[in-house]
């Protein structure tokens, strides 16, 4: 554990916190980052307020046995390291496999396979130490060398993972000797010994540049830990370190997991987790709820909202995020290579009343620049406001006086998504932009979602705004969709990754906002408070902000 009296970064967040510059949950948040345990975070940021300041509490005991049994979609899991849906995908596999860290729904990191961690004062070096008790299913020790491979492996770009938009910044670099499948530099590690295995229970990161948010990358959905054995499969059978295994699979219809004894963290409440696929109609989860058949959704749909909360039953769970549905543009395919076409499709957009009609009100309006009230790095500029008059101006200097006509992709499993981009399209029509909607089965859409010129995607909730423009706007980035490539966001970004003082990071993100609003490829009318309803039997329950199930955690109580 860091001892703050010994950690500059640390004492400079309590200086912050005293003088009012940032509030105790940022100084919880970034302190635990920084390696101070929970615990000591929230009473050394107790004693700096002079209030009182803890975790929430959580029951002791929960009821024990029986098997829960939870709406989700089920689709193929074969490869977590290169998942594209943390709230799905993942949601099955965290069950059996699990990660080196822990960030909680409140937005503060914690040990987990990892049960310590130090950074050098540069936020260069980073050393972590496993525990010791952790075993996988075949009764074998975790060790440093399980994690190096997995650490390795997410950062070769031939296994596609999404780890490449958090960590290249700071672990790759490009090998002209090289060529990837487009003839471009393949990125390599940028130093031989970047992961370093320090001994059987130490491993380290040699960083290319300061980056504070190492410990928050490693519970980034795809980043679980395999057996190498595995050989990046996971499947029925596959090992884990989890508290339960998984027996049945069939994609589209189920996934069954067996609770396993002698789980390090403590065995399961539950002996069994039954996830079902409740399809793409939201009709088909409400009826499942109404009917007692499920005891809850992963999360649900604000079209859900009205029919569940009706329910005397069921109980409501809900948190802010970062979660929304981007309408992104790919730059390099036309009209959207052209900037001014890009900003009108932004003026020509009123985000209160999508927000309404998509989420009957329950989130925030987006600013087109993707950082949410929510994470702790926003910078508040001016309300971006409509504008048609400057919309049609735009177009009109790009060669469309007469307006556009284009069409956008949009899935249909994604119900509030499909309402928001039928609202947007009703507001475009007064700019002269004529937006034509392709409507693809979720299916389809997520096999081309990095590929259409335009189209509807949504962006699960990241701990930090830093964390989602590394996923999806920095150049080369596998997630960025739009193609977006901008030399000044790409360092500005990397400058901000290295900054633990909030204010100054504050700043930096101001700059990088203002480029998005500028000269990004989205439009993003809203962010959505995240929520899912349980039924009331359910115990121990609590909304993850990135919609994250851990049935470990759960108990379920008599009827």
């Amino acid at each position: 554990m860091t001892d703050y009296r010994d950690n500059e970064h640390i004492k400079t967040l309590a200086k912050d916190l005293s003088e009012k510059r940032i509030d105790r949950r940022e100084f919880v948040r970034f302190a635990t980052l920084l390696g101070l345990s929970a615990t000591t975070a929230y009473g050394l940021a107790g004693r700096i307020s002079g209030e009182a300041f803890a975790p929430a509490a959580r029951a002791d005991t929960l009821p024990k046995g029986g098997t829960i049994r939870i709406g989700n979609r089920i689709k193929e899991i074969k490869n977590p390291h290169a998942y594209s849906w943390g709230g799905y995908d993942s949601n099955m596999s965290r069950q059996v496999v699990e990660y080196l860290t822990f960030t909680d729904d409140k937005g503060v990191t914690h040990p987990y396979l990892a049960e310590s961690w130090t950074a050098a004062p540069d936020l260069k070096t980073w050393t972590f130490k496993l525990r010791k008790d952790v075993k996988w299913s075949n009764g074998e020790p975790l060790t440093a060398d399980h994690v190096v491979w997995n650490l390795k492996r997410v950062l070769d770009p031939e296994v596609g993972s999404s780890m490449i938009g958090l960590m290249s910044s700071y672990m790759l670099k490009d090998d002209p000797t090289q060529k990837d499948a487009k003839g471009n530099p393949k990125q390599v590690l940028w130093d031989a010994n970047a992961i370093e295995k320090v001994d059987d229970q130490t491993f380290r990161f040699n960083c290319k540049v300061a980056q504070v948010a190492v410990p928050e990358h490693l519970f980034h959905y795809v980043m679980a830990i395999l057996h190498p054995d595995d050989k990046g499969v996971f499947q029925v059978g596959s090992k884990g370190t989890g508290a339960f295994e998984l027996t049945e699979f069939e994609v589209g219809k189920k996934a069954i997991f067996k609770a396993k004894k002698g789980y390090w963290g403590g065995d399961a409440n539950v002996e069994m987790i039954e996830m079902t696929d409740t399809g793409d109609d939201p009709t088909a989860a409400i009826s499942a709820l109404a009917s007692k058949q499920l005891h809850g959704l992963v999360f649900a749909d604000p079209l859900q909202y009205d029919a569940l909360a009706a329910l005397p039953h069921l109980q409501l769970y809900s948190v802010p995020t970062g979660e929304t549905v981007v309408l992104r543009m790919k730059v390099t395919e036309k009209p959207f290579n052209d900037v001014r076409v890009r900003q009108a499709m932004r003026y020509a957009i009123d985000q209160g009343p999508i927000l309404q009609v998509a989420l009957h009100g329950l989130g925030r309006e987006g600013q087109h620049h993707h950082t949410s009230p929510a994470h702790p790095e926003y910078a508040e500029l001016p309300p971006f406001k409509r504008d048609v008059a400057k919309a049609k101006q735009l177009l009109a200097a790009a060669g469309f006086a007469n307006g556009l006509d284009t069409e956008i992709f949009v899935p249909t499993d994604l119900p509030w998504g499909q309402v928001q981009v039928e609202s947007a399209v009703e507001q475009w029509k007064e700019a002269g932009i004529r937006v034509k909607i392709n409507l693809m089965p979720g299916a389809s859409y997520w096999d081309v979602w990095t590929k259409v010129p335009f189209g509807s995607t949504i962006w699960y909730h990241r701990p930090l705004a830093i964390m989602t423009y590394g996923l999806a706007y920095r150049t080369g980035a596998p997630w960025n969709e739009s193609a977006y490539s901008n030399k000044d966001f790409d360092e500005l970004l990397t400058q901000a990754e290295g900054m633990i003082e909030v204010g100054k990071r504050r700043e930096v993100m101001a700059k990088l906002e203002k480029i998005l609003q500028d000269d990004g490829p989205l439009v993003q009318p809203l962010f959505r408070d995240t929520f899912t309803f349980m039924d009331k039997r359910v115990k121990g329950f609590s909304m993850h902000p990135t919609n994250y199930f851990f049935g470990w955690k759960v108990g379920l109580a008599e009827a």
